[in-house]
């Protein structure tokens, strides 16, 4: 649900402020104060928007208000303001008794910006612009420099990046360790076999015979396994 407008529109009127109409808020307001400004229209018998009124009071009628240029101190607080709170035109104002934010913001962007240019400092960050610009390329060498390194690391180590997205330098190597008591199975004895020497001229009747060549040949080559 949205707010009520603060008065009918199609009652009021608009346009530039006569003497007049400026001389009964003046009055009404000094002898009431501002209080509502809803409300203020009616009570003081003008034919205009609450919001106007205030504008009207706070940016053109109001006695505290300087008129004139802006002086050199006032420029210096606004930069000063600036560079500390950025554009927060209202809270700005307060710091400058007399100044409205709409007259500071219009200051701002027609005088100072123009005058900050010309020292050489950006209005943004209040930073030298030569500065700035070394700083950035700094920025630019130092991101080329990373980028040289990781090319070169990819070409001396191209494994870091075939099939092992996670960079890592041994994908194969398990390191993971496992600590287990000792096997409770008694050592296994070591298989014998039994050699039988077997002799072809005792199984021919010839054995301890001239034929018999048992002894003259080399056991090697008459031993099987059995």
């Amino acid at each position: 649900m949205g707010r009520s407008p603060c008065c009918e529109k199609g009652h009021t009127n608009k346009g530039a402020w006569t003497r007049e109409e400026d001389e009964l808020l003046i009055a009404y307001i000094q002898a009431h104060g501002e209080g509502c400004w809803r409300s203020l229209p009616k009570a003081a018998g003008l034919l205009r928007c609450g919001k106007s009124c205030r504008l009207r009071w706070i940016n053109y009628l109001r006695p505290d208000l300087k008129r004139g240029n802006f002086t050199d101190e006032e420029d210096e607080l606004i930069v000063k303001l600036h560079s500390l709170l950025g554009n927060k035109w209202s809270i700005i104002a307060a710091r400058l008794p007399g100044r409205t934010d709409n007259e500071i913001k219009n200051h701002w962007n027609t005088h100072i910006k123009r005058k900050l240019l010309s020292r050489g400092i950006d209005p943004l960050t209040h930073r030298q612009i030569n500065e700035q610009a070394a700083t950035r390329s700094i920025d630019r060498a130092s991101s080329a420099a990373v980028l040289r390194q990781d090319a070169k690391t990819d070409n001396e180590f191209p494994y870091l990046n075939q099939n092992n997205p996670d960079g890592e330098k041994y994908p194969d190597l398990n390191l993971e360790l496992q600590i287990s008591p000792p096997s409770s199975h008694p050592p296994r004895k070591e298989e014998t076999t039994d050699i039988k020497i077997i002799c072809f001229c005792s199984s021919l009747g010839l054995q301890n015979s001239k034929g018999c060549t048992c002894g003259a040949v080399g056991i090697e080559h008459l031993r099987f396994y059995a």
